[in-house]
């Protein structure tokens, strides 16, 4: 498996116990919908190597405590402590042309439907009162909030992200 072929689903935190079980923090939107993973793969040395989980339990703030086959200890679960994980793109379901993964979209084009070209998406911050899409126009920063409505439309073949924003709030960023 390939890392191109693969997105970033988190990072194993911390060790969770003494027989090679893992706190693994979850950087995606809705941790439950991994509640059933059956393998993941792991950064070691530049290469993605393959882990199938044994048990896995979802706890808060984004993490899981999981049990990987193969990993009996501590000293096991401290090779992989720190590593990033990865899944495969073709694990993720089909979203329809107006939804998003937020790691999708890095690097998207957004075009606003009165002001065009409003800036490439730099980040998905995940705030809890409402996540907002971070954009770079020329070196400057803006914030949009994601809501339902904002998104028309999603180009994935042009990397390009179709919106309608709240009226007045691209003109506080670009003038």
């Amino acid at each position: 498996m390939q890392k191109k072929d693969c997105f970033y689903l988190g990072i194993i935190a911390k060790l969770h116990g003494f027989k090679g079980e893992v706190s693994l923090f979850l950087d995606v939107s809705n941790p439950a919908e991994y509640a059933t993973l059956d393998a993941v793969f792991v950064e070691i040395d530049g290469g993605l190597v393959p882990f199938f989980v044994q048990n896995i339990k979802i706890k808060t703030k984004g993490f899981v405590a999981v049990k990987f086959q193969g990993v009996d200890s501590e000293q096991d679960a401290q090779r992989i402590l720190k590593k990033p994980v990865y899944l495969p793109e073709a694990f993720l379901q089909e979203l329809d042309q107006t939804s998003f993964y937020d790691h999708e979209i890095i690097g998207y084009t957004v075009i606003d439907e009165v002001h065009g070209d409003v800036g490439i998406v730099e980040n998905v911050i995940d705030m809890a009162a409402n996540p907002l899409l971070q954009l770079n126009k020329n070196g400057v920063e803006v914030l949009l909030p994601i809501f339902d409505g904002l998104v028309q439309k999603v180009q994935r073949k042009k990397k390009e992200l179709y919106v309608k924003a709240p009226e007045g709030l691209i003109d506080l960023y670009l003038g």
